[in-house]
Order: C-alpha cells, then sequence, then structure tokens
C-alpha cells in the first residue's frame, strides 16, 4: 500500500471486544459473578447490538436462564458450557454429544471448525487437488467428510515418518502446519472434556447422532429448501444458498443445518449437513412456538383431538400433527368428551355405566 493509504489508517486496531461476539465473554462473566454486562465498566465498552447478540446466542443455547428483573443466571448447560475454552456453539455441540455416545467424531468437527481448512485448492493444479479431496466425500455430510480425511491423515501418520507425513500432505493439497494445529486442538479439547467425563468411545458413532450434536450448537443456522428452487429460508426470514464444493450441492436436501454463514454479494452456507426437522423440536424445546387448529372429535380414539404446528424461528419442523385437546385445554377437552362420548352417544365402550344411562334414557 502507499504512503496516503498508511497516513489516512487509525493508529490503532480496533478493541477485539468490540469486533469479537460477546457471547463467550458473557458466559465467562455470568460464570464467575461479575454482573451485568452493560453495566460493567469497560474502559472500550461494548454497544447494546452486541450485547443483545451474546445474550441471544447464550438463550438459542439454553445456556442461560431468560431474562427476568435480577441479575442473569447460567443454567446447568451454561456451567459446563463455561469450562470449555472454545466457541460456546462448538462447546455445545461436545456437552450434546455426549449424550449421543458421538464424542469422538464432534471433537474432530469442532477442532476443524475452529482453524482454517486445511485443504489446499491452488488455481493452476485446482481439478487436481479436487480429484484428491473428493476421496474423502460422505453423501449427505460436509462434517462427516471432515471426520473421514481426519481418519485418513491419522492412519498415514502412523505408518510414515515426520518428514514422509509431511510430503504426503504436500502432494495431497494438504496444509501440513494447519494439520498439525488440528491435531493439537483435538487433542486439547479432548482433554477438557475428559475434565467434564466426556470422553470418546471405541466405536464409530452413527451419522445421526453426529448431527444431532452439531444441530444443538446451530440452530438458528438451519434451512428450509424452498420448492425447486436452490434458495433456503433460514432462521428470522434469512435466505441462503449452499457454497460451491460442498457434498450437499448437487443434490440439495429438504432440510439442512450450516456450521458457517459467509455473506459476499450473497449469504452462502458452508460445511452443511442434512437433518430431520422433528430433531430440532427436542433441541430447541425452550425456542419453539405451538400453534393449534380447531378441536374435533375422534370417535376412534374416544378423544377431543387438534392439530398442532411447531415452528423455530419462523420455520416449520413439525405441520399437521394430530394431538389430543387436553393437551391444549383440559377444560373443552373434557367439555368435548361429555357431549359427544355421554350425550351424543359417540363412544364405543362396553363401560357399565354408559349401558345404565343408555337404559335410563
Amino acid at each position: 500500500y502507499d504512503e496516503d493509504d498508511f497516513d489516512a489508517r487509525p493508529d490503532f486496531t480496533e478493541p477485539e471486544i468490540l469486533r469479537t461476539n460477546l457471547a463467550s465473554v458473557i458466559l465467562q462473566m455470568t460464570a464467575i459473578g461479575l454482573g451485568d454486562v452493560a453495566r460493567f465498566p469497560f474502559v472500550e465498552a461494548p454497544d447494546s447490538r452486541s450485547i443483545r447478540d451474546g445474550d441471544q446466542l447464550l438463550e438459542e443455547l439454553a445456556a442461560i436462564e431468560p431474562a427476568r428483573e435480577g441479575a442473569r443466571r447460567l443454567t446447568e448447560i451454561g456451567r459446563r458450557l463455561a469450562r470449555l475454552p472454545t466457541d460456546p456453539r462448538l462447546g455445545r455441540m461436545i456437552l450434546e454429544a455426549d449424550r449421543h455416545g458421538s464424542v469422538r467424531e464432534v471433537l474432530v468437527i469442532a477442532a476443524a471448525l475452529s482453524i482454517q481448512d486445511v485443504r489446499e485448492r491452488p488455481v493452476e493444479q485446482r481439478e487436481r487437488a479436487a480429484q484428491l479431496h473428493a476421496r474423502f466425500r460422505v453423501p449427505g455430510s460436509d462434517l462427516l467428510s471432515i471426520v473421514a480425511l481426519w481418519d485418513h491423515l491419522r492412519a498415514r501418520q502412523r505408518e510414515l515418518s515426520g518428514n514422509q507425513f509431511r510430503r504426503m500432505c504436500r502432494d495431497e493439497f494438504l496444509h501440513y502446519l494447519r494439520v498439525r494445529e488440528w491435531t493439537d486442538l483435538y487433542s486439547q479439547l479432548r482433554r477438557v472434556a475428559g475434565d467434564l467425563g466426556i470422553r470418546p468411545g471405541s466405536d464409530e458413532s452413527h451419522p445421526d447422532h453426529v448431527h444431532r450434536a452439531v444441530l444443538a450448537g446451530h440452530l438458528s443456522h438451519i434451512g428450509m429448501r424452498d420448492g425447486d428452487r436452490r434458495e433456503y429460508r433460514g432462521a428470522r426470514q434469512a435466505e441462503f444458498v449452499i457454497a460451491p464444493g460442498s457434498v450437499l450441492t448437487r443434490r440439495p436436501p429438504q432440510w439442512d443445518v450450516a456450521t458457517e454463514l459467509v455473506e459476499t454479494d450473497r449469504l452462502y452456507a458452508r460445511r452443511l449437513a442434512t437433518i430431520d426437522p422433528a430433531w430440532a423440536e427436542r433441541l430447541g424445546a425452550h425456542l419453539v412456538k405451538r400453534s393449534y387448529g380447531d378441536a374435533r372429535w375422534d370417535e376412534r380414539g374416544a378423544r377431543a383431538v387438534t392439530t398442532e404446528q411447531v415452528t423455530l424461528y419462523g420455520l416449520p419442523i413439525v405441520t399437521d400433527r394430530v394431538v389430543g385437546l387436553d393437551r391444549v385445554d383440559v377444560t373443552e377437552a373434557r367439555a368435548w368428551f361429555i357431549t359427544k362420548a355421554l350425550v351424543e352417544g359417540e363412544w364405543a365402550t362396553n363401560h357399565a355405566f354408559v349401558q345404565r344411562n343408555a337404559a335410563f334414557l
């Protein structure tokens, strides 16, 4: 750059607290009891929008209790999350992986998402690099492709000397120093997770269990395909497309979850996996909204029923589910039962009191 460009630059870079996600800061401050972040006397105070975004992310991860009068408090998930030295989204993945027995795979993925992609694609040899990297592609999941690459690297590392392994990485367009960083970070995460009683298993985990754990940390990154178009509807009316190079590009699924959303000329989703939207109902139980249709009588089930729809960030993750009206309104469900079953007789039963009622009538 020229001298004029240099002279026009600020004397100091912007403080980190003004340009990073504050979720980790809020999480740690709440864990050690420093009170409201907005009132803390920072030298360079973050703006209210950044604090709000951080709070919103922690609420999404079920790490912090909903806002009430007084100090915010961490949930059990939040207290465990504060002990993991990683991005809260990745930490939430690791905690959920412990429930599903997919700790090894999720630790590998979390470590990979924390660094720059180890795969290199030099312009002059892009096609050759793509062919070599394609060996690790797993249909339906960029994340399991990461695990496949990890397994390949670990196997080769055991077979080769240090220099041979370095040459292999160069020949296969893999950045050797990033591979080392990936390995070191995995070891650190495994050690810290072990302190929480979270340990990798010896058996390979089912792909769905891996993807459920990833979804737990990225509930606001789910997408629903918009008809036959390649665009996806995301949380809060966002729209994104799958970035080139993903294994999902050729056959886009109906639903997916992205671990990265990058905005350039449009919003691109990277490192994705196919998901079942019903998984989000349990993982996002604290976030979903439920709505119900008109009540009706189900003679076969001898109960009043209604239709339930469940949405997460405006996306319909469950549609047209039939549930008992008693889950919504016990009083109305009882009134329906009295009217339809007892008065109008739309109830096939052998109870003696029903026969006595009929005889009395």
